[in-house]
């Protein structure tokens, strides 16, 4: 009323100019409401994608563990990162076999440089013969040290902080950070990711690993990927060395992959790849959250299939079993100096196959129905 009473004292037209003020004022006070509370639960959807994806992933505190007795930790600013990728059956793995206890079937060393815009991948047979030190057996107890050990048998007899462990005694270098991925894991994010392509330059066939390309142009699903990254048997000698040549060519292709999707303009792709990554990861405490995750890949952006060595520690058969390998001194410790050092590895151990079996990408394969 006071409102009404207050507009008839205005010059003629100024009534209803009033009224659309007014008016104006509510709507923007409306839209400024609407505003603040979709910022409010845009915030609370993503605290609670924060505690979800911080949820999937398994932390486990190393450095509590290990203690003191450890390299000193490299006085620049790169980081170094031993990735392991476990052949557990535990769980949803039963479906890979009933084997005996978890090893790491996989196991690389990534060492970012100080700048963060070049990496070196550094692959270790996991046959090689290494001094492993006492460790803590995860159900109570010591395992004395033991030479002539399979580096991945670390793993089995100690879990993450043994292998981190061997890792540092083979190597003189701290690691900073640990993680560890499952099978399953690996298989859901590359089909997350949809699919890797490469092109097989031969026939690729293990029954082991359940692999079975026909030379050509593929896009891997997450088994299919898998099977390529495990097979032993369908090259060379069946040794490992001729898997982490795959594994290395994998790696640019997934690489490539990764750029070429633009996974950060693909919100769905984006969540549905945390969720598959994070679930399956096991990682060191300070990295077990998704900021620090983020805060790593942040760390790697600018680092392209380009600026990526990849490296197989440099070693030759074992005199005693033809079936194990060992290091070679001089050129491991060349390689460990340059890493220690941040500086690049040496060309000449960087890796150079003589015949490359499979490359990233290439052409779709002609009704390939892939």
């Amino acid at each position: 009323m006071a409102d009404d009473t207050a507009d008839d004292a205005l010059p003629p037209g100024a009534s209803a100019l009033a009224a659309r003020s007014r008016r104006r004022r509510r709507r923007l006070r409306v839209a400024a409401l609407i505003t603040v509370s979709a910022l409010t639960a845009t915030a609370a959807a993503g605290v609670a994608l924060y505690v979800k994806f911080d949820g999937n992933i398994a932390g486990l505190d190393i450095d509590s563990a290990l203690g003191g007795d450890r390299p000193e930790d490299a006085p620049h600013g790169s980081l170094d990162i031993l990735v392991l990728g476990s052949d557990s059956r535990a769980g949803e793995n039963g479906v890979y076999g009933s084997d005996g206890g978890a090893r790491a079937d996989t196991a690389m060393i990534v060492h970012i440089n100080e700048d963060h815009d070049a990496a070196t991948l550094v692959s270790i047979p996991r046959d090689t013969l290494v001094t492993r030190p006492a460790c803590e057996r995860p159900d109570g107890g010591t395992a004395p040290e033991a030479p002539r050990t399979m580096y991945n048998e670390a793993y089995e007899i100690g879990g993450p902080a043994c292998a981190v462990k061997t890792t540092e005694a083979l190597t003189g270098i701290r690691m900073d950070h640990y993680i560890e991925i499952d099978f399953k894991g690996f298989e859901q994010i590359i089909d997350t990711l949809g699919g890797v392509r490469i092109t097989t330059h031969e026939d690729l066939r293990d029954p082991d690993s359940h692999l079975d390309l026909a030379a050509g142009t593929h896009t891997l699903d997450g088994a299919q990927a898998l099977a390529l990254v495990r097979t032993r048997h369908a090259i060379g000698d069946g040794s490992d060395l001729g898997r982490i040549e795959l594994q290395h060519t994998f790696v640019d292709a997934l690489a490539e992959q990764v750029t070429d999707i633009g996974l950060f303009t693909n919100p769905k792709k984006l969540y549905d790849l945390a969720d598959a990554a994070t679930s399956s990861l096991t990682t060191d405490s300070a990295l077990a959250s998704v900021s620090a995750l983020t805060g790593l890949a942040r760390t790697l952006k600018n680092i392209g299939p380009q600026q990526l060595d990849m490296v197989t520690l440099p070693v030759a058969g074992d005199d005693r079993d033809p079936n194990r390998v060992v290091p070679l001194g001089p050129e491991s410790e060349q390689l460990w100096d340059a890493l220690r050092a941040d500086e690049p590895v040496p060309a000449t151990l960087s890796d150079r196959p003589d015949t490359q079996r499979i490359a990233p990408g290439g052409p779709p394969a002609p009704d390939s129905g892939e």
